[in-house]
């Protein structure tokens, strides 16, 4: 869209349906205020740079305000505050108010909130907003050539290969969520991805500002939308669901903080995760000066693709954009990645040598009905999933991305990657990337193996 607005020729190729993918799971909260990550980016790059993660993300903020008022789109925008709370620790929270304070941000501490819990204190920013994704894409994109059903399976120079054409452009950009190159670049060792959940409660008491957990991965992220409250959380590394539940433990949660609530939907995320906090905008490698990469907004996609679209828009059109730098995806910040990289290359590893059943036994009959895991048969693993009423699914459970051993999710029914995130259904239909096609499947390994 803002490249169109420059005068630029563009097309976009969508692999399903626009908006689809991960877009119409977010909660869609448009806001600079990232959980606690001012305080940690000041010490892991400087004052300087962070002002420059503060203020890319401040300007997106003030982009949507702009682009809704000025074309006048009904998407549900409402002007917010974002607060970031805690149950335990004030100190923190005050470090985080501190920080931004200083990188120009309107922020302040809160200690009472809307929440049906106690909290120790809350980090509020003021002038944030939140509304309706799929609504404001939709017309944005009513003036665009966009190709959907097309997915984008190559990219040599300057061209795209897709199954039924070619696309020759001066400049691509891989708006992917996870970027499908793996060479040059290599974000298969820079990303990580991580699922959450969300429930729509209605009969639950409405709330003026968008709340998140300091402590994101056992707190709880809530925004109102309409009559309903959008009450998340339960996040886990993708792959890593061996148990399931989450939903359940959720909904259990939100009926002891809103007892006349009724869950009447639920549904899931994926995020892409960088190792230091911050998206890769930018050159796609040192080696493409042609091609163009955003991803890795870790969970923060509607600022952060805002912000994407106004770096790459200026980049293409050589405009200078002060912010630029820090999202470079050629920087590498060894103090703030590190520790996540040696953990996401262990888990890499035993992805790709995993030899342990996740079931007891090896047979098919030991899996209970609804349920998923591996098992080996005749010496070769297989996924299995045996439907409620007995009927099994068999896939080749190693993911056709590097190789990794899938492994089951219970409460999605699932083939999740836990070395990179590709998911696929219990037929073996790909779900998310990076991976590029499903899994092999075939009805007779079921009447075989059982």
């Amino acid at each position: 869209y803002l490249l169109s607005a420059h005068g630029a020729d563009v097309v976009v190729l969508e692999a399903e349906r626009t908006a689809a993918g991960i877009t119409k799971n977010t909660t869609a909260k448009i806001t600079s205020q990232h959980s606690l990550i001012y305080d940690e980016l000041i010490k892991a790059f400087g004052g300087e740079k962070t002002a420059m993660y503060a203020a890319a993300n401040e300007q997106a903020v003030c982009q949507y305000r702009k682009m809704v008022r000025e074309n006048k789109i009904d998407c549900d925008f409402e002007d917010t505050s974002a607060f970031v709370y805690t149950k335990d620790d004030p100190d923190k929270i005050e470090r985080e108010v501190r920080a931004a304070q200083s990188l120009g941000i309107e922020a302040c501490v809160a200690s009472d909130t809307e929440l049906p819990f106690p909290v120790a204190a809350a980090a509020q920013f003021n002038n944030q907003a939140q509304f309706n994704p799929l609504k404001f894409i939709k017309e944005i994109s009513k003036n665009l050539t966009i190709y959907e059903q097309t997915m984008a399976k190559q990219i040599e120079d300057r061209t795209v290969f897709t199954d039924h054409a070619k696309v020759h452009a001066d400049k691509i950009i891989v708006a992917t969520h996870y970027p499908f190159i793996n060479a040059p670049g290599y974000y298969f060792l820079r990303l990580y991805q991580q699922r959450s959940y969300v429930l729509a409660l209605k009969n639950a008491a409405k709330l003026s500002g968008m709340y998140i957990d300091a402590d994101t991965d056992s707190g709880y992220s809530l925004r109102s939308y309409g009559d309903y409250l959008l009450f998340g959380g339960e996040g886990h590394k993708t792959g890593k669901n061996h148990g399931g539940g989450h939903y359940e433990r959720l909904a259990n949660a939100a009926k002891a903080y809103y007892p006349q609530a009724e869950v009447c939907y639920k549904w899931s995320a994926q995020d892409c995760m960088s190792l230091d906090a911050v998206p890769y905008i930018g050159q796609y490698s040192t080696s493409t000066p042609d091609l163009l990469v955003a991803t890795g907004f870790n969970k923060w996609g509607m600022t952060g693709s805002m912000a994407a679209a106004m770096i790459l828009t200026d980049s293409i059109t050589g405009t200078y954009n002060p912010n630029q730098e820090i999202f470079s995806p050629q920087r590498f910040q060894i103090t703030a990645s590190v520790k996540t990289l040696a953990q996401n290359t262990l888990e890499a590893a035993k992805g790709l040598s995993r030899t342990a059943l996740h079931i007891p036994g090896t047979a098919a009959a030991d899996i209970p009905a609804g349920h998923g895991g591996i098992v080996t048969f005749e010496g070769h693993k297989f996924g299995v999933y045996k439907s409620e009423n007995g009927e099994l699914f068999v896939v080749d459970p190693k993911c056709t991305h590097l190789g990794c051993e899938l492994a089951w999710n219970p409460d999605e029914l699932s083939w999740d990657c836990p070395c990179h995130g590709s998911r696929f259904d219990y037929k073996g239909n790909l779900i998310d990337n990076p991976a590029m096609k499903g899994l092999s499947y075939n009805e007779e390994y079921g009447k075989t193996i059982l």
